[in-house]
């Protein structure tokens, strides 16, 4: 019996120091590249920082007081909010309604299947300089095809509408993959037995095929929430420093132009914190409300 049971351990402790070889490669870059970041940027938001990213003293909330006291705060925050609300809802109900329309299977699927998830495949800097010559106010598609005169990236008024626009039709390709997949996974029998039971398709849809797939809209919810707060390569590599920068300008690209333009790391930190803060408060919320709207299998 002791014999038997010295075995089990070792084998157990084999077992154990494999599963902590495996998993050594991932926690060493978990913390060099994700915990120790994040750590240093807390010590960074309370510190005094100079242009070389070294600490020279403790700062305590004067960091926090001078940020949220100047007067570009305001209006970035104001325009991430605004871009997590409209973002959000927009590419939610533009991907599922291309999955329930691609849903029943047929002989052009994959063309637009391919169609729909093709701005996967586009890297946001491209998809960028694209938009930038769409939106052009001299040789653009947009305005001709209209017949606007705008200069949409250009003026104060259209700037965020026309990131906007960018923002969402990038988030369509992947949530539309995750959407169809989902629909596709219920199970025959159920959507045979809402025909038989005479169920319109719009009852359908509301109260069978949604509700079934309401684990994967959580999740494409959160994503998407998270990725709209962290909204800034349009608003770096499209606006840069024109005259409408100011229009759509985010934490995160205030963050951006704070600690790589001016080498303010003091400032960069709280503008990180600021955002992780709201994100995390969103994600929070979002988790309240899976309890009560979220029917798992």
């Amino acid at each position: 019996m002791k014999t038997r049971t010295t075995l089990k351990q070792r084998q157990r402790a084999k077992t154990r120091k494999k599963v902590f070889l495996l998993l050594l490669p991932i926690m060493l870059f978990a913390i060099l590249f994700i915990y120790y970041p994040f750590i240093r940027t807390i010590i960074n938001s309370f510190s005094l920082v100079n242009a070389k990213g070294i600490i020279k003293g403790f700062a305590g909330f004067d960091n926090y007081a001078y940020t949220y006291g100047r007067k570009d705060f305001l209006p970035a925050l104001r325009h991430t909010l605004t871009i997590a609300a409209i973002n959000v809802p927009i590419t939610l109900f533009i991907t599922i309604s291309l999955a329930l329309l691609a849903n029943k299977k047929r002989k052009l699927s994959p063309v637009y299947e391919t169609l729909f998830t093709l701005p996967m495949s586009v890297s946001m800097s491209a998809a960028c300089m694209i938009f930038k010559s769409m939106f052009s106010p001299s040789v653009g598609f947009i305005n001709y095809f209209f017949g606007l005169k705008l200069g949409w990236y250009e003026s104060q008024e259209t700037a965020l509408a026309a990131v906007l626009i960018l923002t969402i039709w990038m988030g369509i390709g992947f949530d539309f993959l995750l959407m169809l997949s989902a629909l596709r996974a219920i199970p025959d029998q159920i959507i045979e037995a809402t025909r038989v039971d005479g169920i319109s398709p719009a009852r359908r849809i509301f109260k069978v095929q949604i509700p079934l797939i309401s684990p994967t809209i959580f999740y494409v919810l959160c994503t998407n929430l998270v990725l709209a707060m962290m909204t800034s390569a349009p608003m770096i590599i499209i606006m840069g420093v024109s005259s409408a920068a100011s229009a759509t300008n985010t934490l995160m690209s205030m963050m951006y132009q704070s600690g790589f333009s001016s080498s303010d790391y003091g400032l960069a930190a709280v503008l990180s914190i600021s955002a992780f803060t709201l994100t995390l408060g969103f994600t929070i919320l979002s988790f309240v409300f899976e309890r009560r709207k979220v029917h798992y299998q």
